[in-house]
């Protein structure tokens, strides 16, 4: 049977955790946390949580993983650490989190709703100039 877009993002959010923006505004306050924007270049430029990395969902494999020449150094090195990934609105970050799951990553989570449930809650947002 032929799997849609939804079907495989529904299948990953069973098998992660997600968190919605309060609990992540609250938890980017209290520590020592990696915050990941897998969206796009252009998407991450109009507007993105401060303090995120941005590591587009089509390079995270590759950016986390530890013997690729290209990985990206503080997302590589963060097997243990907390992680947490948002996207547009929740899907590309379930996917990545499930992927970082699978490449070994202990304490991974997802922004449920995105960043539009984080515009939606008003807390906020850095823009490039």
């Amino acid at each position: 049977m032929t799997k849609s877009l939804m079907d495989l993002v529904s299948a990953a959010r069973g098998r992660i955790l997600e968190i919605d923006a309060a609990a992540l505004r609250d938890e980017l306050a209290a520590g020592d946390l990696l915050l990941v924007d897998v969206r796009e270049p252009d998407e991450h430029r109009l507007g993105h949580l401060p303090g995120a990395v941005l590591i587009p969902r089509g390079t995270i494999e590759p950016a986390a993983d530890l013997h690729f020449p290209k990985r990206h150094p503080e997302l590589s090195q963060a097997r243990k650490r907390r992680v947490v990934l948002y996207c547009g609105t929740g899907g590309r970050s379930a996917l990545a989190c499930d992927v970082l799951q699978e490449m070994g990553f202990e304490n991974v989570a997802s922004l449920a709703g995105g960043y539009a449930a984080w515009q939606e809650a008003e807390f906020e947002v850095a823009a490039e100039p």
